[in-house]
């Protein structure tokens, strides 16, 4: 096994600000996490992204039952942010951290107007027996590049210029 098959790397090219970019991952969290990937017994009423270290990221049902599935672990506006996923190869809450992976999303201007954000998924086979189907369904067209594709379209929906041609 090689570092490579640990690890899941995307990257997409927004256009705005590193701030921007930053902040819209961040607070808007929500608004680009597809619904349907849930853990809950019911629907999500809305996905929260606790911005410091030591925050969660999780997901509110509308029975107001939650459903916390990562761990903040670094936290530097406007650069990066690392926080842990704690849902093992059978798509369950991993409560041991020991058996967590971690994604980092690293933002980096281009320009004064384009900025490029690199999400690595990172130590997969922590999860254990089963961890590459964790790998296949996180690097999969659902998993993180549905995630980085509704993102960027949140800069088209602010009317901002989100994909321009180059």
């Amino acid at each position: 096994m090689t570092q490579a098959d640990t690890v899941v790397r995307r990257e997409i090219v927004v256009n705005a600000p590193l701030e921007k970019a930053f902040s819209v991952f961040t607070d808007r969290f929500g608004d680009f996490k597809p619904p349907e990937h849930n853990l809950l017994a019911v629907p999500i009423a809305e996905t929260v992204f606790e911005p410091k270290v030591g925050g969660h990221i999780y997901d509110r049902g509308t029975d107001g039952s939650e459903c916390r599935w990562a761990r903040i672990l670094a936290y530097e506006p406007p650069h990066r942010v690392v926080f842990s996923w704690d849902i093992g190869p059978t798509w369950q809450i991993e409560s041991d951290p020991g058996h967590t992976s971690e994604v980092e999303v690293a933002f980096t201007a281009e320009t004064p107007d384009r900025t490029r954000v690199t999400l690595e998924h990172r130590h997969l086979d922590r999860h254990g027996p089963g961890w590459e189907s964790v790998r296949d369904g996180i690097g999969h067209d659902q998993g993180w590049p549905l995630y980085l594709d509704r993102y960027a379209g949140l800069f088209a929906a602010d009317g901002d210029g989100g994909h321009r041609a180059r």
